[in-house]
C-alpha cells in the first residue's frame, strides 16, 4: 500500500527533479537506463501495467503497481499522472524499503 511516507519521498524526488512522469517519459528513462524504480498506479489500464511490467523485467528495473492516480499525481504537484520513474538510486531504494514494510530514517 502506498502510504504517506512513500508519497513524501515521491514529492522529495520531484522537488529534486529526479522523477519522470507520463508513459512516454517513463519508457524513455527505462530504455536510457536512468530509471531506478517505476511506480504505476493501480488505476492505470491493464495494457499500461502489462507494458511496464514487461519493460521493467527486460531492463531489470524494480516496479511497484499500487496507489491511485490522484494521490500519486498530487505528491509530485501534477494532475492525472499514472506512471512515474524515480531516477535517483537512494530515493528509489528508500521507497522500495518503505513499500516492502521497512522504515525509513528521519
Amino acid at each position: 500500500m502506498i502510504n504517506k511516507k512513500i508519497l513524501g519521498l515521491l514529492g522529495l524526488a520531484a522537488r529534486a527533479r529526479k522523477v519522470a512522469f507520463g508513459a512516454d517519459s517513463v519508457k524513455e528513462e527505462i530504455i536510457k537506463n536512468k530509471a531506478r524504480l517505476i511506480i504505476v498506479s493501480d488505476e492505470a489500464s491493464e495494457r499500461t501495467k502489462e507494458k511496464f511490467k514487461k519493460l521493467c523485467l527486460e531492463y531489470k528495473v524494480p516496479i511497484i503497481i499500487d496507489g491511485d492516480i490522484e494521490e500519486l499525481s498530487k505528491a509530485i504537484g501534477k494532475d492525472n499522472k499514472a506512471t512515474f520513474a524515480i531516477k535517483e538510486s537512494n530515493l528509489a531504494k528508500e521507497i522500495e524499503k518503505v513499500y516492502n514494510g521497512g522504515e525509513f530514517i528521519g
